[in-house]
């Protein structure tokens, strides 16, 4: 499972960050074809950390190793992410459930803390991204590990956590949304305060739910592409 690293970034953290950045930034495309020397050059990096950092970036989904046809940068249909979404509406929507009967006080100070952030942020940005961090510094990491739910956070944080992740930055932009999104976490966040699981439940299942809608309304608009 994804752990937040305490100890000083070493360069292979550092190539990890430039090259996952560039895939969610869309400077590294969906179903790009990518080579050593040609990364290297391009950001600058050295050969070691950079063979880590793919490796890495394989592991969490995001670059696809053919035989014959070298590494290539994730792509998936409108289909496949549709897909995802749907399931994503039923996981953490029980994860939500869960986190407001499991989360401690404390815990839930600290999201409402977070949420406070990232109000700032999108302020910040003028309302026209909401960018999250990833780790403790996601709102949606911090209700799935609150829920305590160990097969949860293995499907949602290990299996699933990076390619969801790429597609809800990617699409965090759109206007209106990011003020949107942070309006309904506070929600979400409230229920869980009021340990009202079933409505916490309610409301993530909606959030996303609204999330897969804005998708589709952009794609079919044709302001947006996979």
């Amino acid at each position: 499972m994804f752990d937040l690293q305490t100890k000083s970034p070493t360069r292979a953290d550092e190539a990890l960050d430039c090259l996952q950045t560039a895939i969610i930034k869309g400077e590294l495309a969906p179903g790009e074809k990518i080579g050593e020397v040609e990364l290297c050059e391009r950001f600058n990096l050295t050969r070691g950390p950079l063979r880590e950092a793919l490796g890495r970036l394989e592991s969490r989904g995001l670059l696809v190793r053919r035989p014959h046809a070298g590494v290539k940068v994730v792509s998936i249909t409108v289909e496949e992410l549709l897909e995802l979404y749907d399931t994503r509406e039923v996981m953490e929507g029980l994860a939500a459930k869960q986190a407001a009967e499991r989360m401690s006080d404390q815990e839930i100070a600290d999201l409402q803390a977070l949420l406070d952030g990232h109000e700032q942020m999108v302020a910040a940005a003028q309302g026209q991204a909401y960018y999250q961090e990833e780790g403790d510094y996601d709102f949606h990491y911090r209700i799935v590990t609150g829920s305590r739910n160990r097969k949860l956070a293995q499907m949602l944080l290990d299996n699933l956590y990076y390619l969801l992740r790429l597609y809800r930055c990617r699409f965090s932009t759109s206007t209106g949304r990011p003020q949107k999104a942070l309006k309904e976490h506070r929600h979400i966040a409230e229920a869980i305060a009021q340990r009202d699981g079933e409505l916490a439940q309610f409301l993530m299942q909606r959030h996303i739910h609204a999330s897969r809608v804005n998708i589709e309304e952009k794609i079919r608009e044709g302001l947006i592409t996979l």
